[in-house]
């Protein structure tokens, strides 16, 4: 599944970004505004759910420590939750400059603010940055790659503390579609020797975001 897990060769050696692993979980993005069908919305994150668990357990891919692993059976998930799923204005911001992304383990990593994500959600309205790594882009399979890491109200409730990350491909349009639903958990999460991105403050939600992956603790092991 992939999760950039944030796998930014930003995570350094060890541990790419992420969790950091070759595939990335990419989502689909429509030139226009397409509605899905609810019922194949709901299968595409069944189909997501599926193929993280299936990395999680195996022990190529799997950024689980052994004694969790061997008995792992599945992540604890929310429910498919539709309303999760949004289309979010696009805001190229050319202009900006790179800057250093601290992560968990005090290296840093160099990403640029590729654009701004406008969005409605819970009656509320959002804005998030989307990163891109220039090193990443670099890399055969990630030349599309945009980063969004981000925290909201379930954090260290239902949600692992430290926020959580989404993986998005660069849009073709002024618009791009955002589904929280596929939110999973950074590596660190799950074994500290992994290095992974801290979520700029900038990008915390004041909602609760009832979709995609729940703190470990919680989960099936």
């Amino acid at each position: 599944m992939d999760f950039y897990k944030y796998c930014l060769i930003v995570c350094m050696s060890i541990t790419l970004f992420v969790g950091c692993k070759q595939k990335k979980k990419y989502h689909d993005v429509a030139a226009k505004e397409v509605v899905q069908p609810q019922t194949d919305a709901i299968a595409d994150i069944l189909n997501f759910q599926k193929e993280l668990n299936e990395e999680y357990r195996n022990p190529e891919t799997s950024p689980l420590p052994d004694r969790f692993r061997k008995d792992f059976v599945s992540l604890d998930f929310f429910e498919p939750d539709t309303n999760y799923i949004v289309t979010a204005k696009f805001t190229r911001t050319p202009e900006a400059l790179p800057f250093l992304m601290p992560t968990s383990t005090g290296r840093n990593s160099k990403e640029v603010v590729y654009g701004i994500l406008s969005f409605s959600l819970n009656g509320k309205n959002h804005k998030l940055e989307v990163y891109q790594n220039e090193e990443l882009i670099e890399k055969e399979g990630f030349e599309d790659y945009l980063f969004l890491p981000f925290t909201d109200r379930t954090n260290s409730e239902e949600t692992y503390g430290g926020g959580r990350y989404i993986d998005l491909k660069l849009p073709n349009s002024d618009q791009m579609i955002v589904d929280f639903n596929k939110a999973y958990n950074p590596y660190c999460a799950y074994n500290k020797k992994y290095s992974c991105p801290l979520v700029p403050s900038v990008n915390a939600l004041n909602t609760k975001i009832l979709a995609g992956v729940k703190d470990f603790k919680k989960g099936k092991k």
